[in-house]
């Protein structure tokens, strides 16, 4: 039997538009196999919300915070939610 999918909605906070953020986010999360979205937010933020396994999630975020050859995360809010299943990919929202 496999991990119960979880759900996390992170928010990134430092250098993080103007760099290919969303991008990065969205590469990131299909070579993990997580379902979801990203997007930028008026005040200079990254939003995204990740569904899948809890480690394939955490790695993502990990990757985003440390290997982004351009963003500078200084902050970074995860919150942990049930996961609805809504999602069959991971998209960039405008």
């Amino acid at each position: 039997m496999g991990a119960m999918p979880v759900r996390a909605k992170a928010r990134f906070e430092g250098t993080v538009q103007g760099v290919s953020f969303r991008a990065y986010t969205r590469r990131y999360a299909i070579s993990a196999g997580v379902c979801g979205w990203v997007r930028n937010l008026p005040d200079g933020s990254v939003e995204a919300v990740l569904e899948g396994d809890q480690d394939a999630i955490e790695g993502v975020i990990h990757r985003l915070c440390t290997e982004h050859p351009l963003a500078v995360v200084k902050k970074c809010d995860v919150r942990w939610e049930k996961p609805t299943g809504e999602f069959d990919s991971f998209s960039i929202r405008h």
